[in-house]
């Protein structure tokens, strides 16, 4: 593969979803600064609500997919979304934020990926590991672990049927409002459970709107937008990324002391996910695909 055949497909499928991890590990940073007192589920939630109703009203050719698309594709793809939000939040609040999001970020990868890569999927899956497990002090709980790994399923389900729609030939960004609009119906009742007391602050009012604007829409687009040229196990390798964000993002803005064993795990994740990104494999495999019907709308 020439030079400008690697730069050409980094841009097109790797580098938007790293940069959707970039956004995705600002998540609990900025989910730390909510008001005291603001159920962590409901914090997601909001982020979900609000984020899901701008991916599905700023979309173009909505109408278009919910016509011609298979609608139970786009039925378990919502529900998917909303699954992952409404099991990971209180995976983190039982068993940790270590251990929820190792489980549920190596659960998709291990599923999708551990067959086609299973060398490189597995050495990312190990180097996130050891970066988030490395400080030690971690607390298994059984019920923890079990929404985690409903949430990493939940996720590998998303991935898996947006990427087999965006191959058809539906435009990406169009998929992804839909989906994420049917998320957000499924998640406003759950939302208004929880209570919404928090957004009368200026301070919750700010954190929703960064989880919806930058960790939702903008994220997702950026993801959609590389599913086109990236394969599902692909993507949702690439997206380990996103803990050795968040581990950066605590030691420089939270102040947060990382221990060795950590960034000896991330430079491991490093190493794998460069691998993997410069892996000619199936990564055009949607783009290469002949579309079976004309693109209506924005594609994303």
């Amino acid at each position: 593969m020439s030079p400008l055949a690697v730069r050409t497909r980094l841009a097109q499928g790797p580098l938007p979803i790293l940069a959707a991890c970039l956004l995705w590990g600002t998540t609990g940073t900025v989910s730390s600064l909510a008001p005291h007192g603001a159920p962590a589920s409901a914090v997601g939630a909001a982020g979900l609500v609000l984020g899901g109703c701008l991916l599905f009203l700023t979309a173009r050719g909505t109408r278009a997919v919910l016509r011609t698309a298979d609608r139970r594709l786009l039925a378990v793809g919502a529900l998917a979304v909303a699954g992952y939000a409404l099991a990971f939040y209180p995976a983190v609040a039982r068993t940790g934020v270590a251990v929820a999001t190792t489980i549920a970020l190596a659960t998709a990868p291990i599923v999708l990926g551990v067959r086609s890569r299973p060398l490189v999927t597995l050495t990312a899956v190990a180097g996130c590991a050891i970066l988030i497990l490395g400080g030690g002090g971690a607390h298994v709980d059984v019920g923890g672990v079990a929404a985690a790994v409903v949430a990493g399923l939940s996720y590998a389900a998303y991935s898996a049927v947006c990427a087999h729609l965006i191959g058809l030939g539906h435009p990406s960004r169009a998929v992804v409002g839909v989906v994420f609009g049917g998320a957000s119906v499924v998640t406003l009742p759950v939302l208004l459970w929880l209570g919404v007391g928090w957004l009368g602050s200026a301070g919750g009012v700010a954190v929703a709107a960064h989880l919806a604007v930058f960790t939702t829409f903008a994220a997702y687009l950026l993801f959609g937008h590389g599913l086109r040229h990236t394969d599902a196990a692909t993507a949702t390798t690439l997206t380990l990324a996103e803990p050795a964000v968040a581990a950066v993002l605590g030691v420089v803005v939270l102040h947060e002391r990382l221990p060795l064993v950590s960034w000896c795990g991330m430079g491991l994740l490093a190493v794998a996910l460069l691998a993997l990104a410069r892996q000619p494999g199936e990564v055009s495999r949607n783009a290469a695909r002949p579309r079976r019907r004309a693109r209506t709308g924005c594609a994303g």
